[in-house]
C-alpha cells in the first residue's frame, strides 16, 4: 500500500520508500525525501518563478534516465505551471513554489534543472553560469583554478561570482545580474571563456570538442541561452552516490588539492547550512546584482 502523507494541506503519495536508488551506498527513496524535506528552504528559494525541467531516474542512476521539460502526466492540479514559449511553440512547465509541490517532484525521482530567467520574463536572465567541465586527467582542482581567474575577471566588470559543486565531475560558477536579454548574456559569457582560454594557455577551451578537452578544463558559456537549463543549486544528481550540486566558499575552492575535497552527498549539506546558511543567497537580492558591462 503506497502511503499518504499530507503535505501544507495538500495529500501525497509517496511511493516504493525502501528502494535503494544509490547502490553504492545503498541510499533509498526515503533517504532522497528526507534530504529534499530537510533542506526544502534554500532549494525553493532558488527554485521559486523559473520553469523546472525534470532529469528523472526512477531506478537510480543505473536504470533509466530521461530528460523531460513538459508538465509530467498526472501532475496534480494544484502545481503551479506556466506557459513557456518555445522556439517550436509554447509549452507548458511546472513550477516549484512550495513544499508540497516540491515533494511531489522529488518522488518522481528528480533532479532539478533550472533556466536563468524566471517566469515574469522569458529569455530575460537575472543570473549568469559559467559551467566549468573537466576533462580527464583533469579535475575539479583544476576547475577550481579556472575558477579563481574568472572570478577576479569578473570583479573587474563589478560582478560578484560565486560557486558551487556540479555535483558531478565540474564546478558552476553564478552571478546575480540586473536583468539582460539571455542572448547578450551568452555573448559576454563567450567573451569570458575566449578570455580565460587566453589567459590560461594550455588549461582552458571555450570548444565543445571532444578532442579538445583531454586535460582541460571547458568553459561551458552556452547554459546562458534562454532554453538551457543548469542544475539547481542543493538539488542530487544521478550519480553513483547521492551527490549533490552544493555551494562552497572561496576558501573551499582556493585550497582545493584533491578531487575528493569538494564532494558533498546528501548527508553533509544539513550541516554545511548550520554552518554557512546559504552561501548562494545573495543571488537571491536583486540590489546585489550587477550589470553586464
Amino acid at each position: 500500500m503506497t502511503p499518504i502523507t499530507e503535505v501544507e494541506g495538500r495529500r501525497l503519495a509517496l511511493s516504493n520508500l525502501e528502494k535503494v536508488l544509490y547502490p553504492a551506498t545503498g541510499f533509498t527513496k526515503g533517504e532522497l525525501l528526507h534530504y529534499y524535506a530537510t533542506n526544502a528552504g534554500p532549494l525553493l528559494a532558488h527554485l521559486h518563478d523559473r520553469p523546472l525541467s525534470f532529469l528523472r531516474y526512477p531506478d537510480g542512476p543505473d536504470g533509466q534516465v530521461f530528460f523531460a521539460k513538459n508538465v509530467p502526466p498526472g501532475t496534480p492540479s494544484w502545481v503551479t505551471t506556466a506557459e513557456v514559449p518555445r522556439s517550436e511553440g509554447p509549452a507548458r512547465m511546472v513550477l516549484i513554489q512550495d513544499l508540497a509541490s516540491l515533494m511531489w517532484a522529488a518522488n518522481l525521482v528528480t533532479e532539478f534543472h533550472t533556466h536563468q530567467w524566471r517566469i515574469a520574463e522569458p529569455g530575460v536572465a537575472d543570473r549568469l553560469v559559467l559551467d566549468l567541465d573537466p576533462g580527464a586527467p583533469a579535475t575539479i582542482v583544476e576547475c577550481c583554478e579556472v575558477a579563481l581567474w574568472l572570478r577576479e575577471r569578473l570583479a573587474a566588470d563589478g560582478i560578484e561570482a560565486y560557486a558551487k559543486t556540479s555535483g558531478s565531475k565540474g564546478l558552476h560558477l553564478l552571478a546575480g545580474l540586473t536583468p539582460a536579454p539571455s542572448e547578450d548574456v551568452t555573448a559576454y559569457a563567450k567573451r569570458l571563456a575566449v578570455e580565460a582560454e587566453g589567459a590560461l594557455a594550455g588549461l582552458v577551451t571555450h570548444r565543445m570538442t571532444r578532442s579538445l578537452r583531454p586535460g582541460k578544463v571547458f568553459v561551458d558559456f552556452s547554459q546562458n541561452a534562454a532554453r538551457k537549463t543548469t542544475a539547481t543549486p542543493y538539488t542530487l544528481r544521478a550519480r553513483a552516490e547521492p551527490s549533490v550540486s552544493a555551494p562552497v566558499t572561496w576558501d573551499e575552492v582556493v585550497g582545493c588539492t584533491d578531487p575528493g575535497g569538494l564532494v558533498f552527498l546528501a548527508g553533509d549539506i544539513e550541516g554545511r547550512l548550520e554552518r554557512y546558511g546559504d552561501l548562494l543567497a545573495p543571488l537571491l537580492d536583486s540590489g546585489q546584482a550587477g550589470a553586464l558591462p
